[in-house]
């Protein structure tokens, strides 16, 4: 196997067909169509149906804090030679998360909004904090300017998430969503434009 068929799926941009075998460069279209079409989806998904989509996520993260619940109390009932520290820690950490799954799963939509607005937020404290940083730290740039810029820029959005939260939230993922298509449209692309046109009659470059 050459160096570059070992690592086409974390460099598909970088990689030149002409260096791959005939069953590398198949590989590679049929990892950026899949990843194309579920990133195509989930963007249409968070731009067109962006409620939905979100309740969606709370639902899947309500159903992998049952799992995990399932998990840490079954660690805590039936693991032998724990301490009882920590098997009541896993207890109440289970319990915790299960009764966390259980809201989400019964309450997907209103559940949603709450984690919306504590993500807004959340994301809102973070980049005032940036913003801050970089203004404290605008002397040593070597472009001052827009250090001072992205600075008063990061602490402008930060303030506007952590006011309006929900609102804010709701605008970052329907960005997302955007960029999830545009990323999409440009994999499928790349799938059905990689490798076409070479004959595989020669040996590949080692």
């Amino acid at each position: 196997m050459t160096q570059a068929e070992s690592s086409f799926t974390f460099a598909s941009f970088s990689l030149d067909s002409k260096d791959l075998t005939k069953s590398a460069v198949t590989s590679v279209r049929v990892a950026l169509g899949i990843g194309g079409t579920v990133s195509l989806i989930f963007g249409l998904l968070m731009v067109f149906w962006t409620d939905k989509a979100a309740v969606g996520l709370t639902w899947l993260l309500g159903l992998y804090w049952l799992i995990a619940a399932l998990v840490y109390l079954a660690i805590a009932i039936f693991a032998k030679g724990l301490k009882t520290g920590s098997r009541i820690l896993d207890i109440v950490l289970g319990i915790l998360m299960l009764l966390a799954s259980i809201y989400l799963l019964a309450n997907p939509q209103a559940a949603a909004q709450v984690l919306g607005v504590f993500l807004g937020i959340l994301i809102g404290v973070l980049w005032v904090i940036e913003g801050v940083v970089t203004l404290a730290q605008s002397g040593d740039a070597r472009s001052r300017g827009w250090a001072i810029f992205f600075g008063l820029l990061s602490i402008l959005a930060g303030l506007v998430l952590f006011f309006s939260p929900l609102w804010g939230i709701q605008i970052l993922f329907v960005l997302t969503g955007i960029a999830l298509i545009v990323l999409g449209v440009v994999q499928l692309v790349r799938a059905f434009q990689f490798g076409r046109g070479l004959s595989f009659d020669e040996t590949p470059a080692v």
